[in-house]
């Protein structure tokens, strides 16, 4: 067998076991979270894409519940870390320490690793740190490694940042800068459960049995599908879609004029980057070759919501972000041809 075919039997294998596996992950999830469905799938995408992510809700939702889950099913190692105002880089970063070895007496600098050492880090409620410890942050996600002593030291792969910001209580916080915002691949938001779900959530979470989930996959599968989802391939339909959607929502001449009335700054070429990376991984979560254009629509929301800003008279008026975003989804046609 020639590589070519060698290569084309491993990428046929890989989607398969995704495939099958899909189903499995949701019914694992279903025994320690109840609903979210959707948030749930975001997530797991961001994962397959080598993102990041933005959880965005009020406290005593089951986010910290729903990380540690789904780094339970995929074999993953946890951490995570309590952003307060006090809190310093090396507080998460690790830093050096000076040891002696009680054998030799010989002394030198070590370094002490820090909780960010770990391929799931919950990074909760990151908008109440200051700026420089965001940075430090900010290095590890886009860098994969953290420098301290003037040396650098590589993270644990895979590596997935899921951070957590309260909407309420904005006193005393710091909000993220455009710049850390863009890093994040998805922006998703937490609501609260219907009353039958958190009736059952209740019910489950009163009992003294703790569910068992089963372990789907290792790291080294998540990173063979990382490596998988970028040769998933996109049309240039699809691209230009992306494209379209994403310079759709920056206020200038030519673009939609309820865009150029409400929006102050729109995204920029990262949001297209996403759109049709993470389309690539839900095309493959959802057993499909290639990714197509409900992908792109699908994630729109999670992919632009935090890469828009909105202006004085779209706030005066209650506008969101997402009304922008779901008013540009109906009135950008699919290309042709």
């Amino acid at each position: 067998m020639n590589d070519d075919s060698q290569e084309a039997v491993d990428a046929a294998t890989v989607m398969k076991r995704v495939r099958d596996a899909s189903e499995k992950i949701r019914a694992e999830l279903s025994k320690a979270i109840i609903g979210q469905e959707q948030i749930i799938e975001e997530i797991i995408i961001a994962l397959f894409s080598r993102g990041h992510c933005l959880m965005t809700g009020v406290p005593g939702l089951g986010k910290t519940m729903l990380v540690k889950s789904i780094a339970e099913i995929f074999s993953l190692s946890f951490k995570r870390i309590q952003f307060t105002p006090d809190l310093m880089p090396a507080d998460i970063a690790g830093t050096e320490i000076f040891e002696e070895d009680p054998e030799t007496g010989r002394r030198a600098f070590t370094f002490q690793k820090g909780p960010v050492f770990a391929n799931i880090v919950l990074a909760d409620e990151i908008n109440r740190t200051p700026p420089k410890t965001q940075a430090a942050l900010l290095e590890a996600m886009e860098e994969r490694q953290v420098t301290a002593g003037g040396q650098s030291h590589q993270l644990d792969q895979p590596f997935f940042v899921l951070a957590t910001q309260n909407p309420i209580e904005l006193e005393g916080t710091y909000p993220l800068p455009e710049a850390q915002l863009d890093r994040f691949i998805f922006n998703v938001v937490l609501d609260y459960l219907p009353a039958e779900q958190e009736e059952e959530m209740v019910k489950r979470t009163t009992n003294p049995q703790r569910p068992e989930l089963s372990e789907l996959f290792s790291a080294p599968d998540i990173m063979q599908i990382q490596e998988f989802v970028r040769e998933v391939p996109a049309s240039s339909n699809v691209i230009k879609y992306a494209v379209k959607l994403s310079s759709s929502t920056r206020p200038r001449e030519g673009s939609p004029a309820f865009v150029q009335e409400m929006v102050k700054w729109g995204a920029g070429s990262r949001a297209s980057q996403a759109l049709v990376l993470a389309g690539k991984a839900r095309a493959l979560l959802h057993g499909r070759p290639n990714v197509a254009c409900e992908d792109i629509k699908a994630l729109a929301l999670p992919v632009l919501r935090h890469r828009l800003l909105t202006n004085f008279h779209a706030d005066a008026e209650g506008i969101t972000t997402d009304d922008v975003i779901n008013r540009l989804l109906k009135e950008t046609p699919e290309p042709q041809g």
